[in-house]
């Protein structure tokens, strides 16, 4: 506890500093009802009924902690970015890890996609990296992003999660394969967070000083190394423990073991995107799919260490808002969908859940000076702007003003027509998602198998045959597994995939 200069403990007060001598309700007589002028009571009773904001709508369940960021290997020929301007430089960061579809009372070991958002506190601005620990993601259109996070959460009449409601989106959307496959898989229950890889799943641009742009996947490999469970294992933990990733995290940095993670990234030019592109069929900007490494290796970058414990969970990590709209000069965004989209939707969120002024909480305030025309708001301090002008252009001495060094340099789309696009036509669903099937060995695909029969089996016949469809075009075992750990008549499911398909 904080103690005084003559050594004794404080005086209680108020939220407006003022000394409390006694602290129990103020009543008429022993016995007697509350009056309404114990500002104390209410003052607790309000701020208490407020404790609360309202909970992020994805990644609600999460844990966070401060490091720093160095870099070890020059990439200044692809990036002007000040934080890897120079090999061994040193950035601070905050790390947030979560479970994507879960409430905040949600298990850490259950079988989901883990967030993976890290917030670089560079001399130049905030840079947040907001990604998963996976390099794909479910869908490639940002109009079925909300739909698909519907699903999984709660039925609107039950109120509990159904199988259906998953497996039905994802027969109708064969993008999902990918990630689907991932999930399932022996990669889809984390030990802890310790043992994940980061990425930023998204295509970026890197820009260097001459203004050239490179289209870039941000990599972050864990040196702590790949650990999964089991489902069993997964199991016996969350029976004893839901908050085990949390807990694992926590203690690993307060006890010195500090974990750490290798930055690595991919490199492509746009005369490279379009030979790919037209050699494979693939988008480069098709978050549904990876660019292979035998094609783009890995070009290391620098080492990321966590280092140091939040001192209050709900200031720093339940307030913590990340946005891949933090961009600072040197990575800028891509033609990607759904990139495009969330530049929008995760600062809008936080403008809903933490309010207009999020980014001047302490774990969100950038680390270098801050100067912009925006004003007000509800908590607002005006620390960094106190009476200066709020409009531009102005003629006051020392009035912010923007410099054309900082301009990004300009996208040809040539001749681009506008349009609402059909994001399921054209597209290689399949490949990407057989390639990685084909990679298991024979017992690990047994246990995908397993997996997928065991909730995929919940859903109705006519979604299950749907999905079937999707796996068989992938690789024929893969639909032959699942069929028969669904029981489900070979004969029957092949019928069932062609006049699936005939239907599409």
């Amino acid at each position: 506890m904080t103690t005084t200069n003559d050594g004794t403990c404080p005086h209680l007060t108020t939220a407006e500093g003022a000394p409390i001598g006694r602290q129990h309700a103020m009543t008429a007589g022993p016995k007697g009802p509350l009056l309404m002028q114990d500002v104390q009571l209410l003052e607790q009773m309000q701020h208490f009924n407020r404790e609360r904001i309202p909970e992020r709508v994805v990644h609600a369940k999460g844990s966070g902690a401060y490091g720093t960021f160095t870099v070890t290997h020059d990439i200044t020929k692809y990036t002007k970015a000040s934080i890897f301007s120079e090999v061994g430089k040193q950035t601070e960061l905050f790390l947030r890890f979560s479970t994507v579809a879960g409430e905040r009372g949600a298990a850490d070991a259950e079988r989901d996609v883990r967030g993976f958002a890290v917030k670089f506190y560079t001399d130049e601005g905030n840079w947040d990296m907001v990604g998963n620990n996976t390099p794909v993601f479910f869908v490639r259109d940002p109009y079925k992003f909300a739909n698909f996070i519907h699903t999984q959460k709660r039925d609107p009449k039950t109120n509990v999660r159904e199988m259906d409601m998953q497996w039905d989106f994802w027969s109708q959307c064969p993008e999902s394969l990918h990630q689907v496959t991932i999930l399932f898989s022996d990669r889809g229950l984390p030990a802890s967070y310790r043992h994940v890889n980061g990425y930023g799943s998204h295509t970026y641009s890197l820009i260097n000083a001459a203004g050239e742009r490179v289209w870039c996947k941000f990599h972050f490999k864990t040196n702590q190394g790949i650990e999964n469970w089991m489902d069993e294992k997964a199991a016996g933990v969350i029976a004893g423990d839901r908050e085990s990733h949390q807990r694992d995290l926590f203690t690993a940095i307060h006890e010195g073991r500090f974990p750490s993670w290798t930055l690595k990234i991919q490199v492509m030019t746009q005369a490279e995107a379009e030979a790919w592109s037209a050699r494979t069929g693939w988008n480069p900007f098709d978050l549904t799919k990876v660019w292979p490494h035998a094609d783009f290796p890995l070009i290391e970058v620098g080492q990321m260490e966590l280092n140091r414990n939040p001192e209050n969970y709900h200031a720093e990590v339940e307030q913590a808002a990340f946005k891949p709209s933090a961009l600072v000069p040197g990575i800028s965004s891509s033609p990607d969908k759904m990139l495009q989209a969330r530049l929008m939707s995760y600062a809008d969120t936080h403008l809903h859940r933490v309010g207009v002024n999020h980014h001047q909480i302490p774990v969100n305030k950038p680390q270098c000076p801050v100067m912009h025309y925006m004003r007000d708001g509800q908590a607002a301090t005006a620390e960094t702007y106190g009476g200066a002008p709020n409009y531009w252009p102005n003629t006051r001495a020392g009035a912010p003003m923007p410099d054309e060094k900082f301009v990004d340099p300009a996208w040809d789309l040539g001749q681009a027509v506008v349009d609402r696009y059909d994001s399921t036509q054209d597209h290689d669903d399949f490949t990407q998602a057989g390639n990685l099937y084909r990679m298991f060995d024979d017992a690990h695909r047994d246990r995908l198998a397993t997996r997928i029969a065991g909730v995929l089996g919940q859903a109705r016949q006519e979604v299950q045959m749907l999905q079937l469809c999707h796996f068989f075009r992938a690789d024929e075992d893969y639909g032959r597994r699942v069929a028969a750990k669904l029981g489900v008549d070979l004969d029957a499911a092949m019928g069932g995939a062609a006049a699936a398909n005939a239907v599409r």
